[in-house]
């Protein structure tokens, strides 16, 4: 009854006002049934009937039960709408805009024409004028930040990002616009703006139609005396009103703007407000209706309802509200179609008219780390909780990089994140963050932080005529003039900077407040060391800098620095010499170098100087120190170290102490050794034998790298350029590193470039990966410009080879480990115990350490021991898996001692602790493991003994650069070459490592070693780890929940210790498929039992005995069972072995369990059972459904309890093997899943299970219907699902048939099983494969042991003699349809028929056969065909066994093999065209003797109607080689070279007779040749010798042989065809190698130039890898193409080459790379598109099309769109084609080309009646009359092809019709 008295409160009527009456039905219906998303403010009558209180009941239900999250959502850029009123607060005020801080941290803009009419006038006047008005006042000067303004939004625009800019009004007419002048009441408070100043007061603009509103001139003094500074009211200026008195209906209205009044002005229910003109920025007295954690729900002015979300509660009274409780509230805005209200109680906003005081935070751009999550809220953003207690938001787009990589689930209470503050928000007075990490690593986040002078670098935007745009940081962007863009001015700057390059600049000028900021390119200003000048306090007098002239005047020159600050160079100080005429000498722009003479920083004065610099006297001094002890490039020098600075060391040359520079990197000619020197040197040091390379600043420049130093001494260095020719190789170092090349000086300080594309082997991307500067390398000189004094040099190391690459890698580590032991001495001489101590240890010395910490990433660091500040670590792999405790003694061996980092590499690996000693032979090969990796040389270990060996990464000076491939990996193996056999004072022996392909993978870890090093701690738990605590097993504790994971709760105990729940501590009854750690709350008290405690560090459950018992973690637990009973339940803390733990559980037992994490890399779930029991689920025992397991993701949540069985509770030493279809016990009759091992053909497939399990399914048990290729579908790793037919012996026998799998889906069994003769019925039709051809018929499997035998008369209707055919047209495997005819049971003998008539089906043999049967006959030729039958028995035997191997390797992309038709196809063309002539040479005499002879094994001999003879048209047997008679690989089936060549033939028989090779086989008759004979032979052989020649010179002869190629090759060295060709004839033969070797040679042999022929070959290479190579070879092969060709053709074929071979994933994955790499290419988007297309995904080219025309630039849109329309006609949607040329040729209407590509596509793909309204535009338009001319002949020519007579004369009639108005047009 309460709650009715509430909502419809008693008492008499109200009486409404006119204006309210009008409004009163829609608010109703608004308020009760307008469904939204948005919250509802409900207005309620006084008086109503009884059947309406339940209606609103019913909303109070569903309002009720509506989400709080959702009904309390923060206001966010998508609940905005036009004309929504809201409450807004001045944050920037700029010339011609307002910018406004909104509720919610969001931001508007107030354009200057919308402040009012009366401003807008006097703007346009201005304008119109074209000079300024007096009494018209900027924008500063009337808005101030901080003050409070009424909104309305006028448009929500969207940027070409998508990001929406809101755009707001503060025009009263728009604002007020809700009311009108009946409803205006006295008190009511308005915002107006002043129109106009009158005699007695001013006019205001209220905005309400019908009224005038007037400020009397004293209601407004005390606001002029105290606001405005005594000063007048200017038009325009913002006004909050109290309305004092109203006449005439609202026509007249006296306002007040007393500040005292409208500070007070409450809205009451007197005014009479409605829903419709509720306006933002009233206060009122409210009554709190709902108390809810994220905000409250009022009631005001008696009849409306409003919410307040928690950022707008008064933070003093935060969690103090309570229902019923009145407080004052301010509107913040209203809805206009759903008419939420939503309100602040701030006390900020309670004074109406008084502006915000806090404007900004103080640490704004600060970077904060580990920031919790307090808050999600799905469209809007996210609050957290700063470390001052402190509420901060970040919206929606800034919670991530972009869309795609958005997860909600990061943002859940609790999760900490990195982020920087970026802004406040006034109106929410929250400080606003950002997560993005671009704007997280940003240096500048605003211009404020930048100063003038300082290097920053930033990205070219754009390019215009008034300068360059560069993006500097987030939303920075700077302006390079023209003048700036170089030293000099640049005619084309587009030629050196494009968009999106990066750019160094130099800040010369930054405006914050107009937000300008000016940059400099000039090279000079730039790089220059010199100091700057930011101000004039800065410059004193002899300071030297770097300035630009500004403006060049007859009496000198201004020049201008940083910050605006200028001087003058007066004409007297701008040369030694005199200068008449400064114009002709300097130019504005021009880098000069000036000194300061004097400066006045009062008057802003400065006097400079150039001639200053230059003054001769300077120099005379400079020459007589030269002269004292003047040094020489070449001279070597002894120098004494002066002192170390940041780029080298500053010395004294001795003996006359002359000031010279040697830079660290001219220290050594290793890289590392540089820095490790120069570290270790000390002032005092002496150095012998240093080279003087060049005087740079007036003193020697000075290198000491010994690989210089030879060259110099051996008089190697060319002194000048005359000396330098083409092919010399030189040694030097790399002077400076360009995008385009490196640049390399030789000792003489003659200097060279080596241009990027010969600068390595290797492909190039960036020239800074493969050099650094000051690195030594050789060089040889591939080209000299005498003329300009220049050379090219190559580094490449095939052309800059130094010798045997192994005596060059040994020299090299022989050097640089001489180097490192001359550090040992330096580091001797110190006084240090510590680094006396470094110095002393060498690798291989075995010490007694003692375990300090194990780490978090499993390393280990040991006590220091009697040397202070040592450092000892074993990293993870060398801690060999071994479980280590603190204060724990081991023996380790020294690896490595880092010089720089003073820390000392170990190894607890036994086999390296205790090597064997053994003598080894020099230049022995043995296997070693790599150990430790420095950066030019790595430390192995030998296999066999254990000893250490050092090895150089590098075998030449130039090879520095390594993929990431080639790059060696510790525990990785390698095959070593020992060069010493002592190790020496190193402690190491010295070797070279042998070839990169006998190199091995790492060796990983069993599981059981690393069950706890991959363990994820939670950080929460180690935090507050620290502190002791006397707890005991079987403690009662209170505590509040911290925070709470899937698998497990952290508490916080009292004195801040932290304990931790798990799962299974819970609940005592466990719901399967919930998480029980969701039953608890961040926050909660609970009362717990004590269980156990875990260590820390090692995270394992001690006992309460153990010492560090005290620092452990309590393991608690809150089982209501485990609470009440007095006896509780320890863990089993004190077994030793993880083994122990599990012994418990028994196989089949079921236990509950929950889900930790899916390892996707094993495949299995990880799951806990309890805090110290841990399992795992095989993912083959999660699930029968394949569904499941292809996402188990989906199926299983991280901390959802599970129902298991265990399976086995010894599979594992420290995991239960569980499952949860049951007990996998594989049974007879049992339905599992197991995966493919392997499928061998004609038998059937291997299947493993979990557990070691195997099976064997037959192919008769693959599937209920027998197929041609019954196991083309299943393939290694593939899940199926099988049933267990027997479990007999080791081997399981499976069936994959659905009947047996799924028998409840009554699938149609075509195949019946039949596992004995029993299942077998006379006269039954049954199929089967083809086992054997045996000399009494046909044997065919009828099942797993079932054989069938089909004699020759039963086989085939022709009944062919010769049983080869047989071979040929029954292959092993074939499927075929037979008819029993009889059964002996008991001999288990099976009588079958394949003839038509008994079966049904066609002929077994084909009828092509049969034509040529009837001719056969004869003595001879069964002779023959008995001989010939057993040779094709034993080649057929050898090549069955060839598929059999070689069938997983080289998988055809054909569905079906068709090995004879190509061939013989174009085979047989060919022999019909030979001349009669060439046949007639076969002797007659022969054909007679052996008519067998022209049985051609098989070739498919075609008959054409006309020929009476057949024997003309089929071919003698004996032009059949043997590679023609079966080829083993087949071409045309799926080998595409992508060149021109669509398919390649094997190579055809030689022409002619060649019987000699089959006579020969024959038996040797014993009788003597007569006379005749011999004659006969002879003439014979001396044919055979005239066609052999005669062939040779027939230039239309094919090749048969590789001496054949070799010839061609030689003639034709350039013409990839012949090379393919090469390649193809290797291929039919399997001879893949020599298919490579060709490939090889025809990439040296063909010529540099023909680039086109050199692809040709890569491509065909890469084609055989992809068929017949691994994936490793085809990446090989591939990324040699790329460096060897244009990388984007190789790109596109081998996409085209995946997608031919329907390797569709890896074809995806180039594609995408592509995308990277080739971004502003459109061929690459178009080709993409395409591909995506072809597979149906038409959604995911959509989108590469958006990405496209973000990526291209805008001249590229119009191209790339038509494009992908053609590509939507010929493979997509033609509807949406033509969508898309529509609306391209909508926006560019006179694009000749498009609207071709659009005819052309109408024509091919739409209706005629589409075509002619193509026409019909195209004809209308206004183009040039060349191009209409074209339009119209084709509409002609089309309607001449598709059209009738009368459609041909309409087009000439309209074209008629054109030509007509041309003419007149032109006449007029």
């Amino acid at each position: 009854m309460a709650t009715m008295e509430e909502s419809f409160p008693r008492g008499g009527e109200r009486k409404i006002h006119k204006a309210e009456k009008t409004f009163q039905q829609p608010v109703e219906q608004d308020n009760l049934f307008a469904i939204s998303t948005e919250e509802r403010s409900i207005k309620r009558k006084k008086s109503q009937k009884v059947p309406v209180k339940t209606k609103k009941l019913k909303i109070g239900k569903e309002e009720s039960s509506k989400s709080l999250k959702e009904k309390f959502e923060i206001l966010n850029v998508e609940s905005l709408c036009e004309g929504m009123r809201i409450l807004g607060c001045v944050k920037e005020v700029n010339e011609l805009e307002l910018v406004i801080s909104l509720p919610s941290g969001l931001q508007g803009f107030v354009q200057v024409t919308e402040i009012c009419d009366a401003y807008t006038q006097k703007l346009n006047e201005q304008v119109a004028q074209e000079e300024p008005l007096k009494d018209l006042v900027s924008l500063p000067e009337l808005f101030l930040p901080g003050m409070l303004v009424r909104c309305v939004v006028s448009s929500l625009d969207v940027t070409k990002k998508g990001k929406k800019t809101i755009k707001l009004s503060l025009n009263p007419k728009k604002v007020n616009e809700v009311l009108s002048a009946e409803a205006l009441k006295p008190g009511m408070l308005l915002t107006g703006t002043v129109s106009s100043l009158e005699d007695h007061g001013y006019l205001v603009d209220i905005g309400v139609g019908g009224s005038r509103a007037f400020l009397p001139l004293q209601k407004a003094q005390e606001y002029i005396r105290q606001k405005n500074k005594g000063a007048n009211l200017e038009v325009g200026q913002y006004l909050y009103c109290i309305i004092e008195e109203v006449k005439g209906g609202g026509g007249v209205v006296s306002l007040s703007i007393s500040h005292s009044s409208v500070s007070a002005a409450i809205t009451t229910e007197e005014q009479s407000w409605t829903l419709n003109n509720l306006l933002p920025g009233l206060v009122v007295k409210a009554q709190v209706q709902e108390v809810t954690p994220l905000g409250l729900t009022l009631n005001f002015l008696t009849f409306f309802t409003g919410l307040v979300d928690f950022m707008h509660l008064d933070p003093k009274k935060a969690g103090k509200y309570s229902s019923n409780q009145t407080v004052k509230a301010c509107i913040l805005c209203i809805h206009p179609r759903t008419r939420a209200v939503r309100l602040s109680l701030r006390p900020t906003f309670l004074q109406p008219g008084r502006p915000l005081t806090r404007l900004s935070c103080p640490n704004l751009g600060a970077v904060l780390e580990g920031i919790p999550v307090q808050g999600f809220f799905n469209k809007a953003g996210a609050t957290f909780r700063l470390k001052d207690g402190s509420l901060a938001y970040a919206q929606l787009s800034h919670l991530s990089n972009s869309k795609k990589a958005f997860h909600p689930e990061a943002f859940k209470p609790g999760n900490t994140h990195k982020c920087r503050v970026i802004d406040y928000s006034q109106m929410d007075e929250l400080t606003l963050l950002s997560l993005r990490t671009s704007i997280i690593e940003a240096p500048y986040l605003r211009y404020h932080d930048i100063k003038p002078g300082t290097l920053v670098t930033g990205t070219v935007l754009t390019i215009k005529p008034y300068g360059m745009l560069v993006k500097v940081g987030h939303q920075i962007r700077g302006l390079v003039h023209p003048t700036h863009l170089a030293d000099i001015l640049l005619k084309n700057p587009e030629k050196k900077y494009h968009i999106g390059d990066e750019v160094k600049c130099r800040v010369l000028l930054c405006d914050p407040e107009a937000r300008k900021l000016s940059l400099t390119l000039k090279k000079t200003l730039v790089e220059s060391q010199l100091p700057l000048i930011t101000s004039y306090a800065n410059a004193k007098p002899g300071l030297q800098t770097h300035g630009f002239i500004l403006r060049v005047k007859d009496y000198g020159c201004i020049v201008k620095f940083y910050d605006g600050v200028q001087g003058l160079v007066p004409k007297h100080e701008l040369s030694a010499e005199y200068v008449p005429d400064p114009e002709k000498v300097f130019y504005v722009g021009q880098v000069v170098k000036v000194a300061v003479l004097n400066c006045e920083p009062a008057k802003e004065r400065m006097l400079l100087s150039i001639k200053l610099l230059s003054d001769p006297n300077k120099e005379k001094v400079g020459q007589k120190q030269k002269k004292k002890g003047a040094i020489n490039v070449g001279q070597f020098v002894d120098v004494k170290v002066l002192k170390k600075t940041k780029d080298g060391l500053e010395v004294a040359v001795l003996p006359h102490n002359v000031p010279a520079f040697l830079p660290t990197p001219h220290l050594s000619d290793h890289v590392p050794n540089g820095p490790l020197l120069h570290h270790w040197l000390q002032e005092g040091d002496i150095l012998h034998k240093v080279l003087c390379l060049s005087h740079s600043d007036g003193r020697p420049l000075l290198c000491r790298k010994p690989a210089l130093v030879s060259t110099v001494e051996g008089g190697q260095d060319p002194k000048s350029f005359s000396e330098i020719q083409p092919g010399m190789v030189l040694i030097g170092f790399v002077k400076s590193i360009k995008d385009y090349g490196v640049f390399v000086q030789f000792p003489s300080g003659l200097s060279g470039l080596a241009p990027k594309a010969i600068m390595s082997d290797k492909f190039v991307t960036f020239t800074r990966d493969h050099f650094v500067e000051g690195q030594t390398v050789v060089a040889k000189v591939t080209n000299v410009d005498e003329e300009k004094q220049r050379m090219l040099l190559s580094l490449r190391l095939s052309d800059c080879t130094l010798g045997n690459r192994a005596t060059t890698s040994l020299l090299l580590l022989s050097q640089c480990l001489e180097e490192l032991q001359g550090v040992r001495s330096l580091m001797g001489n110190r006084e240090s115990v510590l680094i006396q101590t470094l110095a002393e240890m060498t690798a291989g010395m075995v010490l007694d350490l003692e375990v300090q910490e194990v780490m978090e990433d499993g390393s280990v660091l040991f006590s220091e021991g009697p040397v202070p500040g040592l450092v000892l670590k074993a990293s993870k792999y060398h801690r060999a898996g071994q479980e280590l405790e603190p204060r724990q003694k081991k023996k380790a061996v020294i690896l490595n001692v880092d010089m720089l980092k003073l820390e000392v590499h170990v190894s607890l690996c036994q086999n390296l602790v205790n090597r064997k000693s053994k003598k080894l032979k020099k230049g022995s090969e043995h296997k070693a493991i790599v150990q430790h990796l420095e950066e030019s040389f790595a430390i192995a270990s030998l296999v066999e003994t254990g000893q250490l060996v050092a090895f150089s990464l590098t075998s030449h000076l130039n090879d520095t650069f390594h993929f990431d491939s080639e790059k060696l990996q510790v525990g990785q193996g390698v095959s070593l070459t020992i060069k010493t056999t002592d190790p020496g004072v190193t402690g190491l022996l010295l070797a070279v490592e042998g070839s990169a392909a006998k190199r091995t993978m790492r060796q990983t870890r069993k599981d059981s070693e690393t069950v706890d090093e991959d363990e994820e701690v939670d950080q929460a738990l180690v935090v507050g780890s620290i502190k002791k605590h006397t707890l005991s097993i079987g403690d009662t504790v209170t505590g509040n929940v911290k925070s709470i994971k899937p698998t497990h709760v952290v508490v916080t105990l009292e004195d801040g210790i932290i304990g931790c729940i798990h799962a299974s501590q819970i609940l005592d009854d466990v719901p399967m498929g919930t998480s029980p750690t969701a039953t608890l709350k961040v926050g909660k008290t609970v009362t717990a039992r004590v269980i156990g405690g875990r260590d820390v560090k090692t995270y394992k459950f001690l006992p309460i005995s153990h010492p560090r018992f005290i620092r452990t973690i309590p393991e608690l637990s809150v089982r209501p069972s485990e609470l009440e009973k007095d006896s509780h339940t320890a863990l089993n803390t004190h077994s030793v072995s993880p083994l122990e733990k599990i012994k418990q559980y028994q196989a089949g037992q079921t236990v509950t369990c929950f889900l930790k994490k899916y390892n996707m890399v094993k495949k299995w779930l990880e799951v806990e059972i309890a805090p110290d029991v841990r399992g795992r689920i095989p993912l083959l025992l999660t699930s029968l459904s394949f569904k499941v397991l292809k996402h188990p993701d989906k199926k299983f949540q991280v901390g959802q309890a599970l129902k298991a069985t265990v399976v086995d509770s010894d599979c594992s030493k420290t995991f239960l093997c569980l499952s949860l279809i049951g007990p996998h016990k594989l049974e007879k009759g049992d339905v599992a899943m197991g995966r493919v091992e392997t499928v061998t053909p004609n038998k059937g497939l291997t299947v493993s299970f979990p557990l070691g399990k195997v099976g064997q399914v037959d192919e008769f048990h693959v599937s209920d219907s027998y197929s041609e290729t019954p196991l083309e579908d299943f393939e290694p790793q593939k899940i199926v699902r099988c049933y267990v037919l027997s479990t007999a012996g080791s081997v399981l026998t499976l069936s994959l048939r659905s009947s047996r799998t799924n028998p409840e889906t009554k699938s149609k069994i075509v195949d019946p099983e039949i596992n004995s003769i029993r299942d077998i019925q006379k006269g039954q039709l049954l199929r089967g494969y083809v086992k054997a051809v045996e000399s009494h018929g046909v044997l065919l499997r009828l099942g797993p042991s079932i054989v069938g035998l089909a004699q020759y008369p039963h086989v085939s209707q022709a009944s062919p003699s010769q049983k080869e055919l047989y071979n040929k047209y029954l292959p092993k495997g074939r499927l075929l349809t037979a008819k029993v005819l009889s059964l002996n049971r008991q001999k288990n003998l099976v009588e079958l028929s394949f003839l038509p008539s008994d079966t049904g089906k066609p002929d077994v043999l084909s009828a092509s056969l049969a034509v040529s049967l009837p001719k056969q006959g004869g003595k001879a030729g069964t002779e023959e065909r008995d001989q010939k039958g057993r040779e094709e028995k034993k080649n057929q035997k050898k090549k069955e066994k060839q598929q059999q191997s070689g069938q997983e390797e080289t998988k055809m992309p054909s569905k079906k093999k068709e090995p004879r038709k190509p061939q013989v196809k174009k085979q047989g063309k060919r022999l019909h065209s030979e001349s009669e002539s060439e046949q007639e040479r076969v002797n007659k005499k022969q054909k007679k003797a052996s008519p067998a002879e022209e049985d051609d094994s098989g070739v498919e001999v075609y008959y054409r109607e006309g020929e009476e003879e057949l024997k003309e048209c089929v071919p003698p047997k004996e032009k059949h080689s043997k590679r023609a008679e079966m080829p083993r690989l087949q071409l045309s089936s799926g080998f595409v070279w992508d060149v021109g060549l669509d398919s390649l033939t094997p190579a055809l028989p030689p022409r002619g007779d060649s019987s000699d090779s089959e006579e020969d086989e024959k038996p040797q008759q014993a009788t003597k040749k007569n006379k005749k004979e011999r004659e006969l032979e002879k003439q014979k052989a001396e044919k055979e010798l005239s066609r052999i020649e005669e062939a040779l010179m027939d230039p239309g002869r094919q090749p048969e042989s590789a001496d054949d190629f070799d010839r061609l090759v030689l003639s034709s060295p350039d013409s990839s065809i012949l090379w393919l060709q090469y390649m193809a004839f290797h291929l039919q033969a399997t001879e893949i190698e020599k298919a490579r070797a060709v490939a090889e040679r025809a990439l040296k042999t063909i010529s540099f130039r023909e680039e086109q022929e050199k692809l040709n070959v890569w491509v065909g290479l890469l084609n055989l890898e992809n068929m017949y190579g691994s994936q490793e070879s085809l990446t090989k092969v591939f990324e040699r193409a790329v460096q060897y060709n244009e990388p984007l053709k190789v790109f596109l074929h081998l996409a085209d080459i995946y997608t031919k071979s329907e390797k569709f994933q890896e074809a995806g994955e180039l594609y995408n790379r592509m995308l990277k790499r080739f971004r502003q290419e459109k061929a690459v988007w178009i080709k993409y598109g395409a591909f995506l297309l072809r597979r149906d995904q038409a959604d995911a080219s959509h989108r590469v099309m958006q990405r496209a025309l973000e990526c291209l630039p805008k001249k590229d849109h119009v191209d790339i769109i038509a494009k992908f329309a053609q590509l939507e006609f010929q493979l997509g949607d033609a509807e949406r084609a033509k969508a898309m040329f529509e609306n391209t040729l909508s926006t560019y209407p006179k694009r000749t080309d498009v609207w071709s590509v659009y005819i052309d596509m109408s024509i091919k793909h739409g209706s005629q009646k589409e075509v002619r309204n193509v026409f019909e535009r195209v004809i209308h338009l206004s183009l040039a009359p060349k191009r209409m001319k074209f339009f119209f002949k084709r509409y002609l020519d089309y309607e001449k092809q598709h059209g009738t007579e009368k459609d041909v004369q309409a087009v000439k009639a309209k074209a008629l019709d054109y030509v007509e108005a041309k003419s007149s047009v032109v006449e007029d």
